[in-house]
């Protein structure tokens, strides 16, 4: 399993890249929230608000993934992939009748 963390500048955006992987089955399950984030750039501290989209997904979609969320932006975003070691059974059991194999799913 693979899960994504995404910055995005909106919520309305967090939701149109979830219901999209969604409906073309490369995720089982998304989250998003809003956060505040601080940078420094150009010599410069700032802050500002961000949604972080969080995407659960299995091995190998990331190609998929990105392309979808190019689909719905056309900023440069935070997109990190985390290695699942660990996950409760009937949680990865959802996730395989969800998500189809690589090669279905591309």
């Amino acid at each position: 399993m693979k899960m994504y963390y995404i910055t995005l500048n909106t919520q309305k955006e967090a939701k149109a890249i979830s219901y999209d992987l969604l409906e073309k089955r490369l995720a089982v399950c998304t989250n998003w929230f809003p956060i505040t984030c601080a940078y420094r750039l150009h010599g410069e501290i700032k802050d500002e608000s961000e949604v972080v989209l969080i995407i659960k997904t299995k091995d190998g979609l990331r190609e998929a993934i990105e392309k979808v969320i190019s689909e719905h932006i056309n900023y440069t975003n935070y997109i990190a992939e985390i290695d699942v070691h660990s996950i409760n059974h009937t949680f990865l059991k959802w996730l395989e009748a969800e998500v189809p194999n690589i090669h279905n799913a591309m």
